[in-house]
């Protein structure tokens, strides 16, 4: 079990972190098949486009604030909030225009956990 309040998620480094994007860690398990990584990401005004994110996985986004035109493979979707978008993450992906911000959006990861 994992339980994150409100607001204590843990701030993370990850590829984007360098093109401003923002990574709250909202939970995170030692056990189970499968490793689950949910993101709360917030990208301000000084963010950085970038559509080269690529790792293994499934992954799902849920738009909660601001607007963003999202590129999957050869696919552009424009997400506002509400919006869900969930695809295989092996592909490139990543925001391509970022259109009104704050932009803040769940990102949640889902992959085989490694066995050795």
């Amino acid at each position: 079990c994992s339980f994150v309040p409100s607001g204590s998620g843990v701030s993370i480094e990850r590829r984007g972190t360098k093109a401003g994007h923002n990574y709250q860690l909202l939970g995170h398990l030692l056990r189970g098949d499968v490793v689950v990584e949910p993101y709360l990401i917030t990208l301000h005004d000084n963010a950085q486009t970038y559509t080269s994110f690529s790792h293994l996985g499934t992954e799902l986004i849920y738009m909660l604030a601001g607007e963003l035109r999202y590129r999957h493979g050869g696919e552009v979707y424009d997400l506002r909030p509400g919006d869900t978008l969930m695809f295989d993450s092996g592909a490139q992906h990543g925001p391509e225009k970022l259109l009104s911000f704050p932009i803040r959006y769940l990102s949640i990861i889902v992959y085989p956990r490694a066995t050795i």
